[in-house]
């Protein structure tokens, strides 16, 4: 399983090689601003790009063994905007003032950075090479994931492209993906019902029922099979579709009418009703 890019098996380093890559992460780094974190540096491949930037950079490193030696290089030391720790990122506490994150992310621990990040609330921008299959996955494609809409009314998942394994060195088993996360400005949902809506996405995705119609009837009991039908019609969303077939907008207008307290079904038409300020 490849990890922090590399060589050393305990981290199960896999670098980033291919040049076309490389540019293609800088340029989506340089179309945000602020101060940048990269996620396992490695080599310094990607690293010796973002530095032209000339916008703040700490490149967190887990291998001592490549923190020394970028650290070291007479390129770094001329830089004052660079910096180099060698800390498991996992670990590494991220800025509280606003930031973008980009690495190339260890496979095997993708999921755990990105709960790190997405419990993190600073960053604006977050570009990550990630296995290809999980990149897919969070950005929607074929599909969304319970965790793609449980934090999609805060940050949009874009995919940027594919990168075929041969761009790593070792060669991993897998291709990996650009995924792009996103801090939405405006909120679909307000912040302060976050665990709310969360745990709404997760009893919708883990409930009983053949289609979303049977689904949304069983986990909002307070509107019944019948209000439950006539608020996906006037989503445009079909009773038989599967929760992943949900877009941000809709699981978040869902919530809204859905909750015991605010649930606004007439005879003809559903209205709407927006909780809380920010959405």
């Amino acid at each position: 399983m490849p990890t922090y890019r590399g060589g050393r098996h305990e981290h199960g380093q896999n670098f980033l090689t291919d040049h076309d890559t490389i540019n293609q992460i800088f340029e989506l780094v340089e179309d945000s601003t602020g101060p940048i974190v990269e996620v396992g540096p490695g080599q310094g491949r990607l690293t010796r790009e973002l530095w032209k930037l000339r916008r703040p950079l700490t490149a967190v490193e887990i291998d001592s063994r490549l923190a020394d030696r970028l650290a070291s290089n007479s390129q770094v030391r001329d830089r004052n905007h660079v910096s180099v720790v060698n800390a498991d990122f996992l670990d590494w506490p991220l800025p509280v003032t606003p930031h973008v994150v980009v690495g190339n992310v260890p496979f095997h621990l993708t999921t755990a950075i990105l709960r790190k990040l997405l419990h993190s609330g600073a960053w604006t921008h977050a570009i990550l090479l990630v296995q290809w299959e999980v990149a897919r996955r969070r950005a929607g494609v074929g599909g969304s994931s319970m965790m793609t809409a449980q934090w999609w009314p805060w940050v949009d998942f874009r995919l940027e492209g594919r990168v075929p394994r041969s761009a790593f060195k070792p060669v991993p088993n897998v291709d990996g993906g650009i995924l792009v996360i996103t801090r939405r400005p405006h909120p679909l949902v307000a912040v302060n019902e976050r665990e709310s809506y969360r745990q709404f996405v997760h009893d919708v995705f883990t409930g009983k029922g053949r289609g979303i119609g049977e689904i949304l009837a069983n986990v909002s009991r307070a509107i019944g099979r019948q209000c439950a039908h006539k608020l996906l019609r006037s989503e445009g969303i079909l009773p038989s579709s599967l929760p992943k077939d949900l877009t941000a907008e809709q699981w978040a207008r869902l919530f809204a009418n859905t909750s015991p307290t605010n649930p606004v079904v007439t005879g003809k038409r559903t209205q709407v009703r927006r909780r809380g300020r920010g959405r």
